[in-house]
């Protein structure tokens, strides 16, 4: 925590607000990541509420210099008395899950500043150790934002009660808990009724977030599988000199470069606005969907290049597959995202245009380029096919960018086996001597 909060992994893009800054953090983020998944919540979240909380004048003018701030202050006292703060967010509850209009907790009025007194639970609250949260809460005017610290300014504790904290399958770093709320005090973020359209461009930061861990666990399994197959003899040689092995690890470090690719430039939409903003809105849940999916299976694979010394817990890789959902299910599953690329294509069509700009670019992928029109044309059981959808959409972007800026050998071999016929697991390409090459650029040289 200490080093990511020294190093602005917090907070870079509202630091210093200059072209590149949210690609520059989203590369730092994505090499710190590889350290240790479970502290990245917290500060992906206080990243991610800049945008939200500016929609209250008064609280961000109070509340950003102490998130811009590069100490790391764990203390729970009142914020004028820290050096730096961190956010979370309380969206969940036990009977909406990802239905938040569902939610139950109740924000009432309690004075003329725009403080409400909150009474309710929420389900699943990550790093409750946070200074304060953005909470979701049934106001008069409708399901509203609320910003809820932890200790009010006379140095009272908030009406903030942990209940338990989740036993959770994997990312045990970060504590996750059940909180009820007793009378919290609370400010109002945005209009009363807009709740969600006020939290959704914290959502959006911590969707890109997601994006970026998965591509960083990738990176992490790759290395690994490619560092101890260069180093582990069966059958009279190298596992890393065994064609079978090749293939695998080549699919792999294929996989991991597109998911890099991508993740650098979904972040890079999110410095700029126009057609980049348009692009965002559409690639932000594309991405978010298929890499954190393609991560589990990532970690899953690179696991099995271990074998039995994989499954046991002095091997990093238990620690990788016990993480490697959390990315697709936090934020929303990967239903929930490939539904809002559809509400993306019905509300806001200029999405689905900035997206075939950017696929549009090599003349190689005309062809994929006019079949994904096709279906995307197809209103026929949409909601039915939304993930095969998404799914070519994903893999068509990953294309293109692997032809722009990734490595040649590894763009050609992404583009052969992903868009045309290939098997489902990874170690099914085409042999070719270029996989050798791949597997030796993957591998750490350290």
């Amino acid at each position: 925590m200490q080093v990511a909060i020294g190093h602005g992994l917090h907070t870079l893009p509202w630091r210093e607000p200059r072209a590149g800054a949210h690609a520059a953090r989203a590369a730092a983020f994505y090499l710190w990541s590889q350290v240790e998944g479970g502290h990245g919540c917290p500060v992906s979240m206080t990243y991610a509420v800049v945008p939200a909380l500016r929609k209250n004048e008064e609280l961000a003018e109070a509340w950003e210099p102490l998130i811009k701030s590069l100490e790391y202050d764990p203390r729970l006292r009142p914020p004028s008395t820290k050096r730096g703060v961190l956010f979370g967010m309380a969206m969940t509850e036990r009977q909406g899950g990802s239905d938040v209009r569902a939610n139950i907790t109740r924000a009432e009025p309690a004075g003329n500043d725009g403080e409400y007194a909150i009474t309710g639970h929420k389900w699943f609250v990550s790093a409750p150790m946070c200074d304060a949260f953005l909470v979701l809460a049934q106001a008069p005017g409708g399901l509203s934002c609320f910003l809820l610290p932890r200790v009010l300014s006379d140095g009272t504790r908030n009406g903030f009660h942990i209940e338990r904290l989740k036993d959770k399958l994997g990312n045990r770093s970060n504590a996750s808990s059940e909180v009820a709320f007793d009378h919290a005090s609370a400010w109002l973020i945005g209009e009363e009724g807009r709740g969600v359209r006020t939290i959704i461009d914290m959502v959006n930061h911590t969707r890109l977030d997601c994006v970026i861990g998965s591509a960083s666990l990738m990176r992490q399994a790759v290395a690994q599988a490619t560092h101890h197959t260069a180093h582990r003899s069966a059958f009279g040689k190298l596992l890393s000199e065994q064609p079978l092995m090749v293939n695998v690890l080549a699919d792999l470090a294929v996989e991991s470069e597109a998911t890099t690719v991508l993740m650098m430039r979904l972040a890079r939409a999110f410095d700029g606005d126009g057609q980049e903003a348009h692009f965002r809105r559409i690639a932000t849940a594309v991405a978010k969907y298929w890499c954190c999916k393609r991560a589990i299976a990532v970690a899953a694979e690179a696991l099995e290049c271990h074998g039995g010394n994989g499954y046991v817990e002095e091997s990093i890789l238990p620690r990788l597959y016990r993480e490697a959902p959390l990315n697709s299910i936090w934020e929303g599953s990967g239903n929930v995202n490939a539904l809002d690329v559809l509400r993306a294509m019905a509300r806001e069509p200029e999405s689905v245009e900035a997206f075939f700009a950017e696929v549009g670019y090599d003349q190689g992928l005309a062809r994929a380029v006019a079949d994904l029109r096709k279906q995307l044309a197809d209103s026929a059981d949409a909601e039915a096919r939304a993930r095969i959808v998404v799914e070519r959409m994903a893999i068509l972007l990953q294309a293109s960018l692997m032809l722009r800026f990734g490595d040649p050998a590894s763009a050609e071999v992404f583009c052969e086996s992903r868009l045309g016929e290939h098997g489902h697991q990874f170690g099914t390409l085409r042999p070719q001597p270029a996989l050798r090459g791949i597997v030796e650029r993957a591998r750490p040289t350290v």
